[in-house]
């Protein structure tokens, strides 16, 4: 399927790429040489199958990690997110980030718009969460004794209910600006945006709605629905949206959110009012700075943590 003008969900950790040299081996998980041991923090670089291909990336192991998190990628063609990584590891986690398929190191074929095919149809978000899966895997090995979660932006918000639904070792989820509604309704809002900033000073709510459940879809292929996963999953999770978010609309997918939780889910979200689609930017801490408090005491120490937005 040709998607030349399609708008991907863009993916959020806009973090520094750092890739490490890996030596790709057929066969099973397996992990690499120890590239370095910094403020008590081991960086092994790891190869690992999925689906018969290989995924490389780099694993992060304090001493005594508290939690273990897998980072799932968003739409784009992304190398594993290694500042990311650093950042979750020094907050005691322990942490993998891959290349993503047929990026980098990684073998297997990406999908994308940038090489006109369809990244967001069920075909390809059920074999990247099963890359996740694998990734899931070779963490839990290293890290057996303490709660592992997926971790991701954007389009991962598809990805992670699936790969939780299929491996029952995920303990929680953090989901950063990520949809709650089909695939097919995002594009739709997302084709109504039309990528314009000032698009919610304009337009009303009602508008956005009446586009995201109506518009004639410009492409044709099976919608990968999250609420689906969501509904037979009941681990912790955690959204975080910024009010001002083009790319899905924030609060369809809180709506969402609130039937869940009246349904007992245990699922929390929180909206930055001043924050568009990238709630995970370098220059803009504060989401991911929540994220971690979240981690810490609601999945480590359950605790529960006062939501001031």
């Amino acid at each position: 399927m040709k998607l030349k003008n399609l708008l991907p969900l863009i993916v959020l950790f806009a973090m520094l790429i750092g890739c490490n040299n890996s030596n790709k081996k057929e066969g099973s998980i397996s992990s690499g040489r120890i590239l370095e041991k910094v403020d008590s923090i081991k960086t092994e670089s790891v190869l690992f199958e999925s689906e018969g291909i290989n995924l490389a990336g780099t694993l992060y192991l304090p001493e005594n990690p508290d939690a273990g998190l897998v980072i799932v990628h968003g739409s784009d063609q992304v190398p594993r997110m290694t500042k990311f990584a650093k950042l979750l590891s020094k907050n005691n986690f322990a942490v993998i980030t891959y290349d993503k398929r047929g990026v980098g190191e990684s073998g297997g074929v990406y999908a994308g718009p940038e090489v006109g095919t369809n990244n967001i149809d069920t075909t390809n978000l059920n074999l990247l969460a099963k890359d996740a899966d694998a990734a899931l895997k070779l963490l839990k090995q290293h890290s057996n004794n303490i709660p592992i979660g997926l971790i991701g932006a954007s389009q991962a918000g598809w990805i992670i209910p699936i790969a939780a639904k299929r491996n029952q070792n995920v303990d929680f989820m953090v989901l950063f600006s990520s949809p709650l509604i089909t695939t097919l309704e995002q594009l739709r809002f997302q084709f109504f945006t039309n990528g314009r900033n000032d698009f919610w000073d304009k337009h009303t709510e009602k508008e956005a709605r009446d586009h995201t459940f109506h518009d004639p879809d410009k492409y044709q292929f099976i919608e990968t629905d999250p609420k689906k996963a969501l509904k037979e999953l009941s681990i912790p999770a955690l959204w975080l949206f910024g009010k001002k978010d083009i790319q899905i609309p924030v609060q369809l997918c809180v709506e969402y959110l609130d039937e869940f939780k009246i349904g007992g889910k245990p699922f929390e979200y929180i909206v930055f009012p001043s924050l568009g689609h990238n709630t995970t930017s370098e220059n803009i801490m504060e989401p991911v700075d929540y994220s971690i408090k979240w981690i810490n005491n609601k999945i480590i120490n359950s605790e529960e943590i006062e939501i001031t937005k």
